[in-house]
C-alpha cells in the first residue's frame, strides 16, 4: 500500500460489467417538471477506469480508480495518486475499489474495496491538513462475499453523521442463498454504523433492529438486490438508493429524511413493483419511487444526485441518474415520496458507471472507460 500526497499514477484498466450500476433519486418544486434543463458535459480529466468519488477539502474531489488508486481533481487535472492499494484488491468480476468517502470534518477518509480473496472492506484513514495519514490505517468492517458480483461497495456519511454501507445480496444470480430477506446477514443491506463511537465501531442506539433477536443490528434498510450507488439529498436529507435489477425492471427507492430506518424494499420476493419468480409481496414492502423495464437500452441503473448547485437553475432540485448501457443523462422531481415529472437531459455519458456530487453542489459524471465530466449549463 502507496499513501503520497501527489504522486503518480499507474493503474490496470478493465471493464465492469453492466450489473455493476446503481441509482438514487429526489427533487422538489423549483423547476417545471414539463422542461428539461439545457445542460451540457464538459470533460475535465481522464482517469484509469474510475468507479467513485466524493467532495474532498479545499473544494477539491477524489476520484477512486478501480484497480487501487485514489486520485484529486483539483482545478482542471486529477493528480498523481494520493492512495494506492493495487496490491491489495481484485478485480474479477465487479469487485476493486468500489467507494470512497470523508468525513463531515474531514478527518477521516474511508474507502470501500474487494481484496484478494474477494472480501468487502471499509478502511479508515485519519487525515491531517487534507492529507492522509498512512499510519493510522485501521480496518472498520469486512463481510465475506460468496460470489464475485453483487459486492455493491457505495460508502457515504449521512446527514446525521453516521456511514451507511450499500451491500448487495452477494450474487450468483436471482439471490440464490436468500439473502435479500435474511435480517442475520449483511448482504443485500444497507448499513448504518458509528465508526468513531467504539473499536471498531458502534452501533447507533437507534437502528431499527438492535433488539430484534438474530437480526443484524447493524442493518438500516434491507430487501436490496445490489445497491450499487445511493445518496442523500443535500437540501432535504432525503436518502436515494439505486438498485440494479435482475432482468426485467431498474429501480430507485426513496426514504425520507425522517425515516427511522427498516424499509423492506422487497428483493428477492419483489423486482421493483413485481414479483420475481412466484415471490410473494412481503406485507412490509416498500414499493419503489421509480422503476423502468428494459425494453428499450437500459439495462443497469446508475443512481446520481438531487441537483443542489447554483450554476443550473432549471435542474435545481431535481434527481440526476442514468444507466450503464444506455447513458443517457435524466432527471426526475420528487414530491413527497411520489415522481411528478422525468426528463431526459440531452445529453450522453458513456457507459456511466457514477456520479461525484461535489462540495459546490456541482456533478460529475464518470464513464467506466475513464473520462469524468461535469454538468455545466448549456
Amino acid at each position: 500500500m502507496n499513501v503520497r500526497t501527489r504522486s503518480s499514477a499507474i493503474i490496470g484498466t478493465i471493464c465492469l460489467i453492466a450489473s455493476l450500476a446503481l441509482a438514487t433519486a429526489s427533487a422538489d418544486d423549483s423547476a417545471p417538471a414539463d422542461r428539461a434543463a439545457k445542460v451540457a458535459l464538459k470533460k475535465v480529466a481522464t482517469a484509469q477506469t474510475p468507479t467513485a468519488g466524493t467532495a474532498g477539502p479545499g473544494d477539491t474531489v477524489w476520484i477512486a480508480e478501480r484497480a487501487g488508486t485514489v486520485r484529486v481533481l483539483d482545478g482542471q487535472n486529477l493528480g498523481e495518486p494520493v492512495l494506492d492499494i493495487s496490491d491489495e484488491t481484485t478485480t474479477d468480476g465487479e469487485r476493486g475499489l468500489l467507494g470512497i468517502a470523508f468525513d463531515k470534518e474531514f478527518a477521516h477518509f474511508y474507502i470501500s474495496f474487494t481484496d484478494r480473496e474477494g472480501t468487502s472492506t471499509v478502511d479508515e484513514f485519519g487525515v491531517r491538513d487534507g492529507e492522509l495519514q498512512p499510519e493510522t490505517r485501521r480496518t472498520v468492517l469486512t463481510q465475506t462475499q460468496p460470489y464475485s458480483n453483487h459486492n455493491g461497495g457505495d460508502i457515504r456519511f449521512g446527514p446525521d453523521g453516521y456511514l451507511y454501507i450499500a451491500f448487495g445480496d452477494g450474487g450468483g444470480g436471482s439471490d440464490p442463498e436468500g439473502n435479500g430477506q435474511n435480517l442475520g446477514t449483511l448482504l443485500g443491506k444497507l448499513l448504518r454504523i458509528d465508526p468513531s463511537g467504539g473499536e471498531p465501531y458502534a452501533i447507533p442506539e437507534d437502528n431499527p433492529f438492535v433488539d430484534v433477536p438474530d437480526a443484524k443490528a447493524e442493518i438500516w434498510a434491507y430487501g436490496l438486490r445490489n445497491p450499487w450507488r445511493f445518496s442523500f439529498d443535500k437540501g432535504t436529507g432525503d436518502l436515494l438508493i439505486g438498485d440494479v435489477g435482475q432482468s426485467a425492471w431498474e429501480e430507485i427507492d426513496w426514504a425520507p429524511a425522517d425515516s427511522e430506518g427498516g424499509e423492506n424494499y422487497g428483493w428477492s420476493e419483489m423486482e421493483g413493483t413485481h414479483a420475481f419468480r412466484g415471490g410473494t409481496e412481503p406485507a412490509n414492502h416498500v414499493p419503489p419511487v421509480h422503476e423502468y423495464d428494459r425494453n428499450g437500452l437500459g439495462c443497469s441503473v446508475t443512481g446520481g444526485y438531487v441537483y443542489r448547485g447554483d450554476t443550473i437553475p432549471d435542474l435545481e432540485g431535481q434527481y440526476v441518474f442514468s444507466d450503464y448501457c444506455d447513458g443517457t443523462i435524466r432527471a426526475l422531481r420528487i414530491e413527497n415520496g411520489e415522481v411528478t415529472g422525468e426528463s431526459d437531459l440531452g445529453v450522453n455519458g458513456g457507459e456511466v458507471i457514477s456520479f461525484v456530487e461535489g462540495g459546490d453542489g456541482a456533478l460529475y459524471v464518470l464513464a467506466i472507460g475513464g473520462s469524468v465530466s461535469r454538468i455545466d449549463p448549456a
